[in-house]
């Protein structure tokens, strides 16, 4: 939460790593106390949105309500902060013989409070970090038992969710010095990381599985369950906090269970292997379904937007898009870090062009030797379904994204306006 919070806002709580509510009691202090609660319309879904060259205008069409009823507004400047996955449902691959299954199947995107699994057997598919926050919290909290059922394993990294460094920084420094450092601290070593796992891959590999193979013993399979066919960060890294996943593996209330699905039966699931599992329920923790701009229509002068034939400018603005902006994080580190940044930019976008008189910014490619580069190389199952969803990054700067906070909080805060941006009054 040293970087997962706002730059602005420090986070008081003992627990860096936190659980939803906290966090949620933590943005709505915030909204409250900056008056952003009393401006947020609620219930609202953005169906279209249609920019307007004459009028400098975008108009935009909403469905609110239980009813549905339509409405539009209008705005000068379009901002989407509705990130990259739909929130309406999750990636669930075709599992043969689903219907069979007499048990209750959940995907964790449609939780809702009527769920029980108090004295249940239950098979979690899936290895991410959905998984491994499930595991441990249904294994602790009345599960019989529980079986983490995956294809391929995840690299986990371990860290306690109290950070010791932020705790002595509180004691002996104002509050909002202490979490200024404790962020920086945590920002480079996140960077120092990264790059580790870029140039000396086998070295942080065996880092990581050193720490598994710790805390499970020598007798367990570490290669089998917990040793990717990827070099770290080739996708992310799940983490674990004060190890609870594998302390709930050493009590015996957790198994992993590495195959693949041949069949869902009526008391559970048959495996490749010929192997079965019992199960009272099933939740298929099988990922995200990604959508740019949150499934909005995009229209320019009356024609369709396709943002997958359109490059992303400072990983934020779509080429030949006017004014307009959407906020994506970073996949290597904290979402809010690049969020932040992205609106510093944003503000001083539109102060320049306040000053200026000008009514319309479009980020426009004219150089002809700048190359398609794909929006993430990342090889996540869930980034590879969407690659061709999604906008492509160039060869070069603006149209490059570098996944570097240091880098980007130098081009972001004091780079150039001008740069392939196209003013107009």
């Amino acid at each position: 939460m040293y970087t997962l919070g706002y730059r602005f806002r420090p986070w008081k709580e003992a627990k860096a790593i936190a659980d939803g509510p906290s966090i949620l009691k933590y943005i709505r202090e915030v909204a409250s106390d900056h008056g952003i609660d009393a401006k947020i319309r609620y219930r609202h879904r953005v169906l279209s949105a249609a920019w307007s060259t004459p009028d400098a205008r975008w108009t935009v069409e909403v469905e609110r309500g239980e009813a549905k009823e339509i409405a539009s507004f209008t705005c000068n400047f379009l901002w989407m902060c509705s990130g990259y996955y739909r929130t309406d449902e999750g990636y669930l691959p075709e599992f043969p013989g689903r219907d069979r299954f007499k048990g209750r199947i959940v995907h964790p995107q449609k939780w809702t409070d009527d769920i029980d699994y108090a004295g249940k057997k239950v098979v979690v598919i899936g290895s991410g970090a959905t998984a491994v926050t499930l595991v441990p919290a249904m294994a602790d909290s009345g599960a019989a038992h529980v079986t983490m059922l995956q294809r391929s394993p995840t690299y986990m990294a371990v860290r306690p969710s109290q950070d010791p460094f932020a705790t002595k920084a509180r004691r002996r420094l104002p509050l909002e010095l202490a979490y200024m450092v404790t962020r920086w601290k945590n920002v480079l070593l996140g960077m120092y990381f990264y790059q580790m796992c870029m140039r000396r891959p086998e070295k942080v590999k065996n880092l990581l599985l050193g720490y598994v193979r710790q805390m499970l013993g020598p007798d367990y399979d570490v290669g089998t369950h917990f040793t990717p066919r990827y070099n770290p960060w080739d996708q992310r890294l799940c983490l674990v906090p004060d190890a609870d996943f594998f302390r709930a593996i050493r009590r015996g209330k957790v198994s992993v269970v590495t195959d693949h699905i041949e069949t869902f039966t009526e008391r559970g699931l048959k495996l490749k292997s010929g192997a079965e599992i019992e199960a009272d329920m099933i939740v298929t923790a099988t990922g995200l379904a990604l959508v740019p701009v949150g499934g909005a229509k995009l229209t320019v002068d009356g024609q369709p937007v396709d943002l997958a034939k359109r490059f992303i400018y400072k990983g934020m603005m779509y080429s030949d898009v006017p004014n307009l902006a959407s906020v994506f994080g970073y996949t290597n580190a904290s979402w809010t870090l690049k969020a932040d940044l992205v609106c510093e930019y944003v503000c001083r976008l539109l102060n320049h062009m306040d000053r200026r008189g000008y009514r319309q910014c479009t980020p426009h490619n004219g150089d002809p030797t700048l190359q398609e580069e794909p929006w993430v190389s990342f090889s996540s199952g869930y980034i590879q379904r969407a690659l061709a969803l999604q906008p492509k990054q160039g060869s070069k700067r603006p149209w490059k994204l570098h996944q570097n906070y240091a880098l980007d909080l130098l081009s972001l805060r004091f780079g150039r306006l001008r740069d392939a941006m196209v003013f107009s009054r």
